[in-house]
């Protein structure tokens, strides 16, 4: 009874990320949804193909319930599901993200949480384990990449924010007051600490004279 309301649980959780994380495609052009967006390379397009890559290999091949959809052999993985080629369209990226949710999905539905799965890339001895470990790292995943979205996007047009049902309009006014608050607040803080660091002139000057003396 508990496993099925953990597994309930996790499920349920995964496939409201999963819509978080394709939400925040969004209204961008095809430039912004694929150009990298930090020093490191990190794109929104990239980060939903990653995701589907990872469901790809832990609901599939971990339980030997390969995926339909063509994957290289995690061997030869060489960070290319990290990005998307001029050649691959967003809905072709979207497309492999669905049907590989769906096929996770027939996996979790199928099997008990204690069902046995090997992972070949993780080391012993650990590369034994069963669903439930699985869905929480696979869970874990979704949500790191949801949340790095979730700051690309505000930084490319301010959006934020998990579903869209709950966006709110952005109030550039009240958002300019909050940041200037926590500035100031921060520089504050600096600026105690550079102080209290420094020695006192009186201080060294006691010390100076005192050395002096003997």
């Amino acid at each position: 009874m508990i496993d099925e309301f953990a597994k309930d649980i996790l499920h349920g959780r995964l496939r409201r990320d999963r819509e978080a994380l394709l939400w925040k495609l969004d209204g961008l052009s095809e430039y912004d949804a694929r150009r990298p967006l930090t020093a490191t390379g990190t794109n929104l397009l990239g980060l939903v193909k990653h995701v589907a890559t990872v469901e790809a290999r832990y609901f599939g091949e971990v339980f030997d319930r390969p995926s339909p959809e063509p994957l290289p052999r995690w061997q030869d993985s060489n960070g290319s599901d990290l990005w998307v080629t001029e050649d691959e369209s967003r809905e072709q990226v979207i497309g492999f993200y669905r049907r590989t949710s769906e096929h996770s999905d027939v996996t979790i539905n199928e099997l008990p949480l204690d069902a046995p799965g090997h992972v070949p890339w993780w080391p012993e001895p650990y590369a034994d384990t069963n669903l439930l470990a699985v869905m929480v790292h696979v869970l874990g995943e979704t949500v790191r990449h949801a949340g790095h979205a979730d700051i690309l996007r505000e930084g490319l047009d301010g959006r934020t924010g998990l579903r869209a049902e709950h966006e709110k309009q952005i109030d550039e006014e009240a958002r300019a007051a909050y940041r200037a608050k926590i500035e100031q607040a921060a520089r504050t803080a600096a600026s105690t600490t550079v102080q209290k660091a420094a020695p006192r002139r009186d201080v060294m000057f006691e010390r100076h004279d005192a050395s002096r003396e003997c």
